[in-house]
């Protein structure tokens, strides 16, 4: 059984840090690019960043560019979010994906839970 499994959400200020960890079990993801999406009271689940199988290969939603750092160890089956300089609208529940072609979510096969994450002002 595949699980995505998120952790290290919670509640921080404007202009502070928090890094977003997802730990794969039920199968190796090691050759698949991963991501992480999120979705803010009443709006649809959108893209933030993607990072190829090597970690060789980045994207992200132009919203969290120069922001936010997606990294993975394959060692470890973990895929990680830096987040800084973060804003109030930066507030959602993030979801961590796996086998993640594009931007479109609803392309994604697996999911995890999600981690919320709150933003003061």
């Amino acid at each position: 059984q595949v699980q995505l499994v998120e952790s290290g959400g919670g509640l921080v200020q404007a202009g502070g840090s928090l890094r977003l960890s997802c730990a794969a079990s039920g199968r190796t993801f090691n050759w698949s690019p991963m991501g992480w999406f999120r979705r803010a009271p009443g709006k649809e689940r959108e893209f933030v960043a993607s990072i190829n199988w090597s970690g060789g290969g980045t994207n992200y939603a132009d919203s969290v560019k120069g922001r936010f750092a997606i990294s993975r160890d394959n060692a470890k089956n973990t895929v990680y979010l830096q987040m800084n300089s973060l804003k109030p609208e930066d507030t959602a529940v993030y979801y961590c994906a796996a086998e993640v072609s594009s931007s479109r979510a609803d392309m994604v096969p697996y999911w995890g839970e999600g981690t919320q994450v709150t933003v003061s002002s």
